[in-house]
Formats: structure tokens, sequence, C-alpha cells
């Protein structure tokens, strides 16, 4: 039996408010927040309701998303002064419940811990090309030592061969979508007041090296030569496990926004290019020939730009409950 959200404690809905702003597939925001008593836990659970049924029909992407709002939970816990005791996957008998979050020991939090903090209402996805500056090799190594802290690894895709292949791998997937008529329907009803913001997809999908999600139709209107595509257009990156099950899956998504906090504190955005990692064979051939045999989780793109949307997020009352909620949900 669940109670009122307006049962929950102070701390759960500090814990919720950091928790709605990670990134998710399409801002689909795949997930909802238990609190076990009056502020003694927090839960954070997979809404099997909004995940994209085409776009990520094994549930990975949704289940990495929760694992970036894992990762702000922990960060919004050091923020109250304690560390967080994590419990990745609690109840075998509920594969929907990801993550449990308790209060352990009173501790200051760190400086690094503090910025991170402050930079989860600042970090936002960017769709479209980044500015020509290369971003500095010192913060590319601070990206992949937070990569690791969290049990995964970032390849930085920079020379030339690799660069080609993997373009060719997003391209040959954004072709696969686009085609998809089905796919195209579910992209497009992901845009709009609930979802993405449709000021954020104004780019031509074809603009960067890297080709972007088509929201609008605009590739299908509209033929972009190679010549005016921007190769200087952000860093690639692959964000790599070990292993490719749920706990892999978790470890990804917490890592995906360690990355991406530091990385808004330098005033460094992100693109995301997950199309071939939706269909079996490119992923397949993507862990081969650019992974070095690990399982890619995440490809973006990295840079600056002056361009900024907020996406809409559901408010606490929408995706908190407390007490034990339902198995299943």
């Amino acid at each position: 039996m669940s109670l009122p959200y307006a049962n929950a404690g102070r701390a759960a809905h500090h814990l919720t408010r950091a928790a709605v702003l990670a990134p998710s597939p399409h801002n689909s925001q795949p997930w909802f927040f238990a609190e076990e008593g009056r502020d003694q836990g927090f839960e954070i659970h997979l809404d099997r309701g909004r995940r994209m049924i085409l776009t990520d029909p094994a549930g990975r992407e949704a289940v990495i998303a929760c694992g970036a709002a894992l990762f702000n939970v922990r960060i919004a816990v050091r923020h109250l002064g304690f560390r967080p005791a994590v419990t990745l996957l609690p109840d075998s008998r509920d594969s929907g419940f990801l993550a449990q979050v308790g209060y352990a020991a009173h501790a200051a939090a760190t400086a690094d811990e503090a910025r991170l903090a402050r930079a989860i209402p600042l970090r936002h996805t960017h769709r479209g090309p980044f500015g020509t500056e290369p971003l500095p090799d010192t913060l590319l190594a601070e990206l992949r030592g937070h990569a690791r802290a969290e049990g995964a690894d970032l390849q930085i895709i920079d020379e030339p061969e690799g660069l080609d292949f993997l373009a060719g791998m997003v391209r040959a997937a954004e072709n696969v979508h686009r085609a998809d008529y089905g796919h195209t329907a579910e992209l497009a009803r992901s845009v709009g007041p609930y979802g993405v913001p449709v000021d954020a997809c104004r780019h031509h999908p074809d603009r960067t090296f890297l080709p972007s999600r088509d929201y609008l139709g605009l590739a299908r209107r509209i033929s972009l030569p190679a010549r005016r595509r921007w190769r200087a257009s952000g860093t690639a990156v692959v964000l790599t496990t070990l292993r490719d099950d749920r706990a892999d899956w978790l470890r990804a998504g917490q890592a995906l926004q360690r990355m991406l906090l530091h990385a808004a504190t330098c005033e460094v955005m992100a693109a995301f290019h997950t199309q071939p990692l939706e269909l079996p064979e490119l992923r397949t051939e993507l862990r081969t020939h650019l992974a070095a045999h690990r399982f890619p989780q995440v490809i973006l793109r990295l840079g600056r730009t002056t361009e900024s949307w907020q996406a809409p997020r559901r408010s606490p009352a929408e995706v908190l409950v407390g007490g034990r909620v339902l198995a299943g949900r």
C-alpha cells in the first residue's frame, strides 16, 4: 500500500527534485520513486509504461536513465550531509525495483560533490552543432576518470578512421529508423510541451558529422549535402561496460551522469547518438570494431554551445509515492 505524496518527508522531496533532472531517452522520464517511511530510505523504480517501446525494446536505455537519476540521488544525499548507502537490484522478484538508497554516516559533502550538486540543474542535452573549439585533453582525461570511478570506461574517438566508422554506424542506424513509420511516429510523439522542446529540434539532423534524430521530419523534406555537414562539431565518445546486464546498465547510467555533471561545471554539454546501439547487429559491430569487445552503452558528442533548452520535467507529486509500492507497476 502506498501513501499520498503529501505524506512524504522533506528529504524525499529534495531527492526527487534532483532525480527528475537526469537525462532520459527523448525526455521519456521512465521512473518513479518511493520513500520508505518518513525519510528512512528512498527507492528508484522503472516505470515500464513510459519506456519507448520501438526505440528501446529491451528497456536498456530506460534503465541507464534510471541509473543517471540514481547518481543525482546520491549527490543529493551528500548535499544533505550523509553518505548514501546504495543497493542495486534489491528485490530479485521485481526487476523494475532498480535501487534502494539509505542514509549512512554523517559526513559533509566535499568541494567536488558540492560542485556536482550545483551542476544538476545546469546540465542539459543539446541537439545540433557545437562550436569549433576542441575540448582540452585534461578535461577528457577527467571525464574518463569519472566514468571509471563508476565501473565504466570512456573511449575518446579522435582518429579519422574511428570517426568515419562511428559516423557510418550512426548514419546506417538513423536511415533504418527514418524508414520505419512506427519508429518515426514514436519519435514525433515525444516532441512537445511534455517531451523534447520543439525549439531544441530546429537544427537539421544531418548538420553534424554524427547524424541526429529527425524529430520534426526535416530530413524527409530537405536533403543536406555532405559538404554542409560540420565535421568540427564536438568530441565523439563511447561509454562502455565490461558486462551487459541490468546492474551494468545502472552503472553506465551513474557513470554517464557523473561525467555529464562534471562536464557541465566546465560549460560543456552533450548530444546523444545512440541509434546504432538500438539495433543488435550494429551494436555488435561497434563492440567488435570500436569498443575493444566491451559493451557500448552510450554514444555522445561533447562540446560547448550558447544554446540551451530545459526539457520539461514531471513534478515530484507525479513521480513520488510514500511507503512501499506494489511490484510490477
